[in-house]
């Protein structure tokens, strides 16, 4: 009876090879992980680009939806003539920018 337990707490070993195979998958995904975590840093960081877009676009509307508001104004109006006419008042010089 006493050597049919000792039978029985027989250790199995694992072979080199199957030492080896675990290594080898271990190390894949390994591998895969880090991979992972460089495109998860990636994403957030063109999340938080996104993000500043979509602030910046936020406030050009609300500066847009104040001028709506607002109606149109002799000095609103005078910019624009200025900006994208190129008003010039009586007395004014303008000097452009050589490039």
């Amino acid at each position: 009876m006493e050597k049919a337990r000792r039978r029985k707490k027989v250790k199995v070993r694992a072979r080199p090879l199957t030492k080896l195979v675990i290594l080898v998958l271990l190390a894949a995904i390994g591998w895969q992980l880090y991979g992972l975590r460089s495109q998860v840093r990636r994403a957030q960081e063109e999340r938080e680009q996104y993000a500043a877009l979509v602030a910046e676009k936020q406030r050009e509307n609300a500066a847009l939806e104040a001028d709506i508001t607002e109606g149109p104004t002799d000095e609103k109006l005078e910019e624009i003539a200025r900006d994208e006419l190129g008003l010039v008042k009586p007395g004014e010089y303008v000097f452009e920018p050589s490039h």
